[in-house]
């Protein structure tokens, strides 16, 4: 344990991982791309309930994979998203939410917005073009959630901690 915050995110299925990564690696700032695309279900735990954390994401890979569909594209005034809707992840998140209240940042308490960001950090301009050209193809798809992962948060880059891999 080094101290540093925990980030908590989905770990995206091999046939989504790849076409993710591209898009961000295409469309993020080079400069600022310091991690793959995510999705983040926390942002910022304590170092204090790693353990704690761990057992409890282990418990929900045993679970089947929870079903995901990317449903739009998000505008973020100065980047964009692609809209994740899971009913099974909002609820695993409601539940670590539960388990560890008290110990969230007001960015973890405020209601969930799943996504993923593809480009973030650019002129507004820039940000709507990319969302009109995405809009004129996108067609929402089912997307693959592999598992769930910790990291440490380094001050840009992070750190992989565990990843807990859906058996279902």
């Amino acid at each position: 344990m080094s101290g540093a915050p925990i980030i908590v995110t989905a770990v995206f299925g091999d046939g989504d991982n790849g076409w993710l990564q591209e898009l961000r690696r295409k469309h993020y700032p080079p400069e600022l791309n310091r991690v793959p695309a995510h999705l983040t279900l926390f942002h910022h735990l304590p170092p204090g309930v790693e353990r704690e954390l761990s057992q409890r994401l282990a418990g929900f890979a045993a679970l089947p994979p929870p079903r995901a569909t990317l449903t739009g594209i998000l505008d973020l005034g100065r980047g964009t998203a692609l809209r994740v809707d899971s009913e099974a992840l909002e609820d695993m998140r409601a539940e670590l939410a539960e388990a560890l209240r008290g110990l969230l940042t007001p960015q973890d308490q405020a209601p969930w917005r799943p996504h993923i960001t593809i480009q973030n950090k650019v002129e507004p301009r820039e940000a709507r073009q990319l969302q009109q050209q995405l809009r004129a193809t996108f067609q929402p798809r089912p997307l693959a959630i592999r598992g769930l992962a910790s990291w440490c948060y380094l001050g840009g880059p992070w750190e992989p901690l565990k990843t807990h891999v859906f058996r279902g």
